[in-house]
C-alpha cells in the first residue's frame, strides 16, 4: 500500500483512490441535484405583493420596484467594482499600477457625490408623493388606473373587529356580520373602520392593501378596492398570542351579482349577533369556522371601539365627555369601572379575588378606625357644600350607586340624581368625635 491509501502496481507508484473517496467525490458531484425538490417546491409560491388584485396594492408594487431599482444604481456598480478589484489586483497580475501616493481625484469625487445625491433626491420624491397618494385614511378618487370613482357611487363600510382569535367583519349597509369571511364587489371602494378587543393586531390583506393596526379604544381606517374577481387570504400580520397562526380569514372578490347572492346567503342565516352573543364570542377560541349573522345589534361596533359591550359599563366617550367638562367631584370615584386587558381579567380569571380592590393606606386597626370616622366627617361637612359640577342627565354607564347606604335627603333634593352615598352616623361616630 501506498502511505497516500492507493496501490502499488510494479515499478512505478499510481495512487489509485479508495473506493470510499471515489463515493465521496461522486456524492459532492450529485449534490446541487439535491436542490431541485425544494426548487419545485418553490415554484408554487405565489409572490403575491408583486402580483396583487387591488389598485392600492398595485400602486404600493410600483413604489416598491422603483425604489429597489434606484437602489440597485449604486448597489450593481458597488459589487461589480469589489470583483473586478479583486481580480485586477490579484497577487499573479504584475501589469497592475501601483500608486501608493495617489490621493485625489476630481471627476471621482463628482462621480461619488453626485450619483448617490441624485438618487436620494428621487427616494425622497416617491417616499414623498407615495405618503400622500397612499395614505390609509384617504378617501379613493380612483379604482384602477385611468379609472375614476363613479359619480355617485359610495364607499362599502366594513367594520372590522379583530379578537382572540379570529375576526369579526359587520356590514351597517346591510345589517349583517360575519367571522372569518369578508366579500366586497369589484371596482366599488371600501372603507374600512379597524379596532381590537383586547391586544393589538394588523389588519392584513396582501392582494388588497397594505397593512393598518387594530388596537383596543382605537379606530383606524383603511380606504382600499379590489380590482379582480377571485379568493384572497387576509390574516393578522402582528403577534397576538397562542392562536396567532390560525387567525386567516378567506377574502372574496365578487362582481355586483355575485355580491349581491352572498349577501342574501349570510342573511338566511337564523342567527342574530346581539351583545349577549358577542361577549361570548369575544372569548379566547382558535380556528373559528366561518360564521354568518343575519342581523347585527345597532350601535354595536361603537360600543366595541368604547369598551362598554358589558351591562352597565360606563363607555370611554362618556369619560372622556365626563373629564372635558370638569369630571364629577368626589363622586366619580364610586362610578370607577377598570379597563382590563390583561388575559387573566378577559378570560375570565380573577388574579386578586372576584371584586375590585383598591389600596388606600398601609396602618394598624386603630388608626384605620380612626381614619374612617374622619372621613365620614369630612363626608358629612363636603355634602353641605356640594354643588353641581357637570351636567348628569345624559350620564348612562354603571351608575354613581353604592349599595347599602341611604342617601342625604337634602342633597338628593337640591337636584343632584347622583348624589354621594354618606351613612348615617353612630353612636361611636359621635364619641369618637368627642373625643
Amino acid at each position: 500500500m501506498s502511505p497516500l491509501g492507493g496501490r502499488r502496481y510494479g515499478p512505478r507508484t499510481m495512487i489509485v483512490p479508495e473506493p470510499s473517496s471515489r463515493t465521496g467525490t461522486a456524492v459532492r458531484r450529485l449534490r446541487p441535484l439535491l436542490l431541485l425538490p425544494l426548487l419545485a417546491l418553490m415554484s408554487g409560491c405565489e409572490a403575491v405583493v408583486l402580483s396583487p388584485a387591488g389598485d392600492i396594492a398595485a400602486q404600493q408594487r410600483d413604489l416598491l420596484v422603483w425604489s429597489v431599482v434606484l437602489m440597485l444604481i449604486i448597489v450593481i456598480p458597488v459589487m461589480a467594482m469589489i470583483v473586478f478589484f479583486a481580480w485586477k489586483y490579484r497577487e499573479s497580475n504584475k501589469e497592475a499600477r501601483y500608486e501608493p501616493d495617489w490621493d485625489h481625484s476630481t471627476h471621482l469625487e463628482l462621480v461619488i457625490w453626485t450619483a448617490p445625491l441624485l438618487i436620494i433626491i428621487c427616494l425622497g420624491a416617491i417616499t414623498w408623493s407615495g405618503t400622500h397618494l397612499l395614505d390609509p385614511y384617504r378617501s379613493l378618487d380612483r379604482v384602477n388606473k385611468g379609472q375614476a370613482v363613479a359619480a355617485g357611487v359610495e364607499p362599502l363600510q366594513v367594520n372590522v373587529v379583530a379578537m382572540d382569535w379570529k375576526w369579526l367583519f359587520i356590514y351597517p349597509e346591510y345589517g349583517i356580520a360575519t367571522v372569518n369571511e369578508l366579500a366586497a364587489p369589484v371596482d366599488r371602494p371600501i372603507r374600512f373602520h379597524i379596532t381590537s378587543t383586547g391586544v393589538m393586531n394588523s389588519f392584513y390583506i396582501p392582494a388588497l392593501a397594505g397593512q393598518i393596526y387594530a388596537m383596543p379604544g382605537m379606530e383606524t381606517k383603511l380606504h382600499a378596492v379590489i380590482n379582480h374577481p377571485g379568493e384572497y387570504v387576509g390574516f393578522s400580520a402582528n403577534y397576538s398570542g397562542d392562536g396567532f397562526s390560525n387567525m386567516r380569514f378567506a377574502f372574496h372578490g365578487l362582481d355586483q351579482a355575485g355580491f349581491d347572492q352572498w349577501v342574501a346567503g349570510v342573511r338566511a342565516d337564523s342567527k342574530s349577533l346581539d351583545r349577549e352573543t358577542y361577549l361570548e364570542l369575544e372569548k379566547p377560541s382558535e380556528k373559528v369556522p366561518v360564521l354568518h349573522y343575519a342581523s347585527v345589534d345597532e350601535g354595536l361596533f361603537d360600543a366595541v371601539l368604547n369598551m362598554c359591550v358589558e351591562p352597565g359599563k360606563m363607555c370611554m366617550g362618556e369619560m372622556m365627555a365626563i373629564d372635558k367638562k370638569g369630571g364629577l367631584g368626589l363622586t366619580a370615584v364610586h362610578a370607577t369601572w377598570p379597563l382590563v386587558h390583561d388575559k387573566y381579567a378577559r378570560r375570565g380569571q380573577a388574579v386578586l379575588g372576584s371584586g375590585e380592590s383598591y389600596v388606600m393606606a398601609v396602618c394598624t386597626p386603630l388608626e384605620a378606625e380612626k381614619a374612617a370616622v374622619d372621613a365620614a366627617r369630612r363626608r358629612q361637612e363636603l355634602a353641605a357644600q356640594i354643588t353641581r359640577s357637570a351636567p348628569t342627565e345624559q350620564i348612562m354607564g354603571m351608575g354613581l350607586a353604592r349599595p347599602g347606604q341611604a342617601v342625604r335627603t337634602e342633597v338628593a333634593a337640591a337636584g343632584w340624581p347622583f348624589a354621594p352615598r354618606i351613612p348615617a352616623p353612630t353612636a361611636a361616630d359621635a364619641s369618637a368625635s368627642q373625643s
